[in-house]
């Protein structure tokens, strides 16, 4: 199959395309970033010089997606604001402006291009438009793509809280030897490795397209004591604990350190969201089975960044 991919060769995007590759799939994958694109063909098979191809654009230029697209049996879309904008400390950055940008940007392109086949990487808590902060702008991009014509199928793949947003946590371990968030105690919750939404967005590429669908993807559920006892036990600190604070000091703290006042706000509400259940209501709904990379897994990376002088 042809397959255009947005993303570059994020964190996703890499083993995703590397995923296809090896199936034999012909993979063009989108970068913004022009010196990308030699990386991005040196995933060329030897015995096969033409398998990848960069497209080096924005994503928001409607006319060069709709060309990429073109002919594309899948596409698969995210949007990877906080590279494309700058980061959280960027007091300019509109994330939720920015989430519509994308959405008709995809929207369009996909409608001019003819693609009928879509796979959209949104997130959990894209059910809902309020109350979970930062994501509830995905809902309002999963609603502009399921307003397309109803002969462009759409796999809307949810995934969970990401390990490697767990590597925010190193400074507060360093620094006061506790991680500080406004969530914590003893239940449950479920956190998804990289290497398995890429596992996933690959066989559902394979597999068939019908109408609209929704898979949540998850690799582990462990509750933020168990998070503690295993990161820190990874670093020689077993008895590392999870301190919660109020959403009055956690939004504090971020401001002091320099953070975008809305995404500070966005991020404690986000967060809080998890503790009154609204973030995983549909997803203890629709569990999905979970992947192979459990936390003690991750925990050997993020050990290996803890002893680095720099974060990732």
């Amino acid at each position: 199959m042809k397959i255009v991919l947005t993303g570059s060769l994020g964190h996703i995007g890499k083993p995703l395309a590397l995923s296809l590759i090896e199936k034999g799939h012909q993979v063009t994958i989108i970068s913004s970033r022009p010196e990308r694109q030699l990386a991005i063909e040196a995933l060329n098979p030897l015995w096969d010089g033409k398998q990848v191809r960069a497209a080096i654009g924005k994503l928001q230029d409607v006319g060069f997606l709709t060309e990429t697209f073109r002919g594309a049996d899948v596409v698969y879309l995210m949007e990877a604001i906080n590279a494309n904008t700058g980061s959280y400390f960027n007091h300019a950055l509109d994330i939720d402006a920015e989430h519509f940008k994308l959405a008709d940007s995809f929207a369009h392109a996909i409608k001019n291009s003819g693609v009928s086949k879509v796979i959209h990487l949104s997130t959990i808590g894209a059910h809902t438009g309020y109350g979970v902060g930062l994501l509830n702008a995905h809902y309002y991009v999963e609603e502009t793509l399921r307003a397309l014509p109803d002969d462009i199928h759409i796999k809307f793949m949810r995934p969970v809280g990401f390990y490697y947003n767990l590597f925010s946590f190193i400074p507060s371990i360093r620094e006061e030897g506790t991680i500080f968030q406004n969530y914590g105690g003893g239940e449950k919750e479920p956190w998804v490795s990289h290497l398995d939404i890429a596992q996933v967005i690959s066989e559902e590429m394979e597999l068939p397209f019908i109408g609209r669908t929704v898979r949540y993807i998850a690799s582990d559920e462990v509750s933020p004591d168990e998070v503690a006892h295993v990161l820190g036990s990874a670093i020689g600190m077993p008895d590392l604990k999870w301190t919660q604070v109020s959403d009055e000091q956690f939004v504090y703290d971020l401001l002091y350190l320099g953070m975008n006042p809305d995404v500070a706000m966005g991020l404690t509400e986000m967060n809080a969201s998890r503790v009154n259940g609204l973030l995983y209501e549909d997803y203890y709904k629709n569990r999905p089975e979970l992947g192979k990379v459990k936390l003690t897994d991750f925990a050997k990376e993020f050990a290996k960044v803890y002893y680095q002088k720099s974060v990732i």
